[in-house]
């Protein structure tokens, strides 16, 4: 796939999408947005893809942020329908989708750029990132889900401080929080990224998709446990489950079909 702000490539079973504005430390302008809705759909209902990996071009960002000057003259119904867009078409449907998606963040993750992150469902940083949620220096609050995610992730207290202060955090105090999985080398990143989506990818496709549908329930939905008892009633249906179970028996690996 050729997109002008996005390096899009597929190998392994891996997608791994580059946003490609280092000059702008990789900034999410409305272009940025459109190419990630269409790659993020892309990845849902291609069944070769089995993992995500999101990462931002050169070594000084991973998304620094929103692109600020094509928002400075918005009505509040426009910045509504600029939220709203975004949410729906990126950031929801990044946490939404079946397929795992891992960012590898690799320097600055601020604003969008950390809410990009927080959508994903697992979280690698590079020594050198600093995430923060500067917003209200710009007299504006997150947009894209950043006081509901961080929140999610590091609770009230935490969340609250880091929005208000809009104080950078280093990875390491980040993986503290809990707000990363884990702390790399940088050289180190894709590598880490791609070990954990190898062992995703020996698992059976249907179930991990179930599972990460039933966890997101817990947070979005009133009664996440009615979702997870009926995913888990649907695995009882499927060639994986079948083949899970007679590959334990007779004491060999399983080889899953995502069917």
């Amino acid at each position: 796939m050729a997109y002008q702000n996005l390096i899009s490539e597929l190998k392994d079973n891996i997608l791994y999408i580059t946003i490609n504005r280092e000059k702008a430390l990789n900034a999410l302008n409305k272009d940025t947005l459109a190419e990630l809705a269409d790659v993020v759909a892309f990845a849902g209902k291609t069944e070769e893809i089995r993992g995500v990996i999101i990462t931002g071009a050169g070594e000084k960002a991973f998304v620094a942020g929103a692109d600020i000057k094509e928002f400075s003259d918005y009505t509040g119904k426009q910045g509504e329908e600029l939220a709203r867009s975004g949410q729906d078409l990126v950031f929801n449907a990044i946490e939404n989708s079946k397929k795992p998606f891992i960012a590898a963040v690799n320097g600055f993750a601020l604003g969008g750029g950390l809410e990009l992150a927080m959508a994903c469902h697992i979280r690698i940083a590079s020594e050198n990132a600093k995430l923060g949620l500067p917003e209200v220096t710009l007299g504006l609050i997150p947009g894209y889900g950043g006081t509901q995610r961080l929140t999610q992730l590091v609770g009230k207290g935490k969340a609250i401080e880091m929005i208000i202060t809009a104080n950078m955090i280093t990875a390491v105090e980040a993986e503290k929080i809990g707000l990363v999985n884990y702390v790399v080398l940088q050289t180190d990143l894709i590598g880490k990224a791609e070990e954990i989506l190898n062992a995703i990818k020996q698992r059976a496709p249907l179930a991990v998709a179930a599972a990460i549908k039933s966890v997101i329930a817990s947070i979005n939905e009133t009664d996440g446990y009615d979702t997870e008892i009926k995913e888990f009633g649907k695995c009882f249906e499927t060639s994986d489950f079948k083949e899970g179970v007679t590959a334990f028996v007779e004491k060999r690996k399983a080889v899953f079909l995502g069917k």
